[in-house]
């Protein structure tokens, strides 16, 4: 069993950074992939950025390829997700997700968070 805390939300300009934070508890934690999605309201869950246990591979959306960059720390059961130059269609609720196995762009995952509040204003 592995919980999920997300932390960082918050409410910024367009253009600002910000940085979101999943703290993991739970055992092996570093035996996991795991992944940032997004739903902004009236919309669909949608997958954000994975990384997989070793850190070594990541994957992004198309939406955030080269402004957001996902990130984990083992040793602290930590995932982290750099947000550079946010726009306002970036405003959603992010979830962080773990699953065995390899980092997939579904919503293929065994837990999740609760969320964080990502507000932009333009």
């Amino acid at each position: 069993q592995v919980q999920l805390v997300e932390s960082g939300g918050g409410s910024v300009q367009a253009g600002d950074s910000l940085r979101l934070s999943c703290a993991a508890s739970g055992r092996a934690f570093s035996s996991y992939a795991m992944a940032w999605f997004r739903q902004a309201p009236g919309k669909e869950r949608e997958f954000v950025a994975a990384i997989s246990w070793s850190g070594m591979n990541t994957d992004y959306s198309d939406s955030v390829q080269g402004r957001f960059l996902i990130s984990r720390d083992n040793a602290e059961n930590t995932v982290h997700l750099q947000m550079f130059g946010l726009k306002p269609e970036d405003a959603a609720v992010y979830y962080c997700a773990a699953r065995r196995g390899i980092p997939t762009t579904s919503n293929d995952y065994t837990y999740w968070g609760q969320g964080t509040q990502v507000s932009v204003s333009s």
